[in-house]
């Protein structure tokens, strides 16, 4: 059943929701959204029903309250809140109204189904678990910049759409959680989307009663000083990385991160893993209860041991976002630190020469490439894909279809490395999930002009790097399949298909890092 979200946690002492005057398919309210089909209840009661804004004719969900008045208030404060933030993971909101006798809010309709109902058919690979953390993170940082609480993430309230987005729906503004709490919730979605278990079932927050929200999803597997065990100890495949940062962000003991830089760690792991071999290039970042003190050990299972504290966290994860802390490169052996080690082809009494160590490249120039555009109006904005920081970027325009309207063979971002260099691999941070495209490399640089993009496209199709996105469901493409016996100045980053928006279809590249030596 297409789901919109399982809303709220009721609360015990919370007033029984009234259904006196529901409404009726085809009811048209504040004389703009049909209903069109009642779909389900919430777990506060509400009613949630698939309808059409018949001024824009495009599909909304819209939740009821009945009544409308001071007990709908905590709704309606949630929906205006959750309407100032923007971000591809969290759903839209569109519109909030009180009519005394009811209240409802209008947002977007996401077809697809929660991650409680998509777990229940068994639990996700570490690839999806990661890019489902990451897109969570991401929209919890969103929400935290503007001084916000989202206080109600839970796997019911984790929606994938069919086309594999990831979105955040039903924040709370009641004030009864907080930042730290929510980023601990990111530990919880990645435990159960590994387990099908949720960490925090035996104490549900708001009083949550059995058959709703969090309380109704099966609890952690549990020794017996009630100690839970690790995803790793409950189903076999989890990389110890993935493990071991879970197992950190729901260790009480343990002071979690910021949500941004929580989302910047999961980023850097969400890269698609195409066999069985879990590579721990750097492991995750690690955290300590306060900046100074000794790590605490933690009570689950393994001996892990906290490795540093907050003030190193944040040196981290800088390192991480600028100089690449590791690559994740094909069939190859994770890179290691530039260290020489005993080798049996080594002299005697000798030891291997090391490898070079694999860092961020500088780009020396960059630019939009665009063959197909008489008006050349997009090209603006190239510099941003290269400055360090994934809050600004270069955007395409909003185009009607996902092909740019049927007008473009495709649209992409030219780099030139200013000298021929080792590759190891290429990563593009994206503001949506649902993208197509490739990576080239070439041996020309042409003028920036429609005929000379053209000459460039065409020659660099007979390089391609690796293997192509399709519809990507993430937001970070990697791209590795280089050869490490060549060398590279030119690449090309080509975008074939965009992602769908409120507007159209349309994406904005945040951030390229070129990785290599």
């Amino acid at each position: 059943m297409t789901q919109v979200g399982e809303g709220q946690d009721a609360e015990e002492s919370a007033p029984p929701v009234m259904t006196f005057g529901a409404p009726t398919a085809g009811e048209i309210l504040a004389e703009r959204y049909e209903l069109v089909e009642h779909i389900n209840n919430d777990s506060a009661g509400r009613l949630v029903w698939r309808g059409v804004d018949v001024v824009l004719r495009r599909p909304v969900a819209v939740v009821l309250r009945y009544p409308g008045g001071d007990s709908a208030t905590e709704m309606l404060q949630a929906a205006v809140a959750a309407s100032r933030v923007i971000h591809p993971n969290l759903v839209g909101v569109y519109d909030a109204i009180d009519e005394a006798e009811r209240a409802y809010v209008v947002r977007e309709w996401v077809d697809g189904q929660s991650l409680r109902e998509m777990v229940a058919a068994g639990p996700l690979d570490p690839g999806r678990t990661t890019a489902v953390g990451n897109a969570v993170a991401s929209a919890l940082a969103a929400v935290h910049a503007t001084g916000m609480i989202h206080g109600n993430l839970h796997p019911g309230t984790v929606m994938i759409s069919d086309e594999g987005r990831v979105v955040l729906a039903d924040a709370r503004t009641d004030g009864a959680d907080s930042q730290e709490n929510d980023v601990r919730a990111v530990g919880g979605i990645l435990y159960f989307a590994l387990t099908g278990h949720w960490p925090h079932a035996e104490a549900p927050l708001h009083g949550a009663t059995a058959g709703h929200g969090r309380a109704a999803i099966p609890d952690a597997v549990r020794d017996a000083s009630g100690a839970i065990a690790a995803p790793r100890q409950v189903r076999a495949g989890v990389p110890a990385y993935l493990d071991d940062l879970t197992m950190d962000l729901l260790d009480p003991g343990i002071a979690p991160p910021p949500s941004e830089v929580l989302a910047a760690e999961l980023a850097r792991l969400d890269i698609p893993i195409e066999d069985d071999t879990y590579l721990e290039p750097a492991g995750p970042l690690r955290f300590s209860a306060e900046t100074g003190e000794e790590p605490s050990p933690l009570a689950s299972v393994g001996g892990r041991k906290v490795a540093i504290g907050i003030a190193g966290l944040l040196a981290v994860a800088l390192v991480g976002l600028l100089i690449g802390i590791s690559v994740f490169g094909g069939d190859e052996a994770p890179p290691t630190e530039p260290v020489a080690q005993p080798s049996n082809s080594a002299p005697a009494g000798g030891a291997a020469p090391a490898a070079p160590a694999v860092r961020k490249l500088n780009v020396s120039d960059v630019r939009i490439v665009d063959p197909d555009s008489k008006l050349r109006d997009e090209l603006g904005g190239a510099e941003k894909v290269i400055d360090g920081d994934d809050d600004k970027g270069w955007d395409t325009d909003t185009y009607t279809r996902p092909n740019f309207g049927n007008r473009k063979s495709g649209m992409g971002v030219w780099i030139d490395l200013g000298e021929e260099r080792t590759v190891k691999s290429v990563q593009v941070r994206l503001s949506a999930t649902g993208a197509s495209a490739r990576l080239y490399s070439g041996t020309t640089d042409e003028e920036p002009t429609s005929k000379g993009d053209k000459r460039l496209l065409s020659s660099y199709e007979k390089a391609p790097i690796g293997q192509p996105f399709e519809q990507h469901d993430g937001t970070t493409m990697t791209f590795n399949g280089f050869d490490a016996d060549a060398k590279y100045r030119y690449l090309l980053f080509w975008i074939t298909e965009l992602p769908s928006n409120d507007r159209g279809y349309q994406v904005g590249v945040q951030e390229i890092t070129v990785q290599g030596s």
